[in-house]
């Protein structure tokens, strides 16, 4: 599910979106198009974000 899809509110885990970080990158094979690019800088912002949270909620 892209970070667009998400409903509003909603947050992924920071292990949840590595997860998905660490696929993207075995599907493309260490080189990524565009598109994948684009997924995987979307995926990271969300990434830090989740643990941004973490860290808050640790405070």
């Amino acid at each position: 599910m892209s970070p667009d899809s998400m409903p509003p509110g909603s947050v992924r885990s920071a292990a949840e979106l590595n997860e998905q970080i660490r696929a993207l990158w075995l599907r493309a094979g260490g080189t990524l198009s565009a598109q994948e690019r684009a997924e995987y800088e979307s995926l990271v912002v969300e990434w830090a974000a989740a643990i941004r949270i973490k860290v808050i909620e640790a405070a």
